[in-house]
């Protein structure tokens, strides 16, 4: 078994997995990494929930060749606009796993931008689950954080939520 030096700076590429560093006699450390099982259903599924602002997608992933359901549509007639789609295959291009994968969503709540960026998230996590490799890579990508901007509820006495009634001197 080679051993290679690694330093703190290789090791944070490694997000989740579980490191043991032991020193070696010559001054070195060698470093093995513990990825997590994957989470794989008795279908040969993974499942995640992904979630912008008040949608909520339930995805599962399965090996394929690219099909992509979402609410029994395909994605071309659910996601009319064509940036749309481009942000649910955005993990599988930070991935490399474009069309190896056949994705079902489900969604619910908000509008269909929301909804885009809830099964964005939803596939991020589900590839990590099948693939625990991948989660570096997703990382980077910013695919794995939850966007948590909603829209600000409108407050009593004014207009909007931030808009007041003009201000009259006399």
């Amino acid at each position: 078994m080679a051993t290679e030096k690694q330093t703190l700076e290789d090791l944070k590429s490694v997000m989740d997995g579980v490191a043991t560093a032991t020193p070696t006699e010559d001054g070195g450390v060698v470093v093995e990494v513990v990825l997590p099982e994957p989470k794989i259903d008795d279908l040969g599924r993974s499942y995640a929930t992904g979630k912008r602002k008040n949608s909520i997608a339930r995805v599962w992933i399965k090996p394929g060749n690219g099909k992509i359901t979402v609410n029994g549509r395909d994605q071309e007639v659910y996601f009319a606009r064509p940036v749309l789609r481009l942000i649910i295959r955005q993990p599988f291009e930070a991935a490399e796993r474009v069309d190896s994968y056949d994705v079902m969503a489900t969604v619910k709540g908000g509008g269909l931008s929301g909804q885009a960026g809830a099964v964005r998230h939803g596939i991020s996590k589900a590839l990590t689950y099948y693939e625990p490799s991948l989660r570096a890579a997703l990382k980077a990508g910013g695919f794995m954080t939850r966007d948590s901007r909603v829209v600000e509820r409108k407050k009593y006495g004014r207009k909007k939520a931030r808009k007041s009634f003009q201000f009259s001197k006399r």
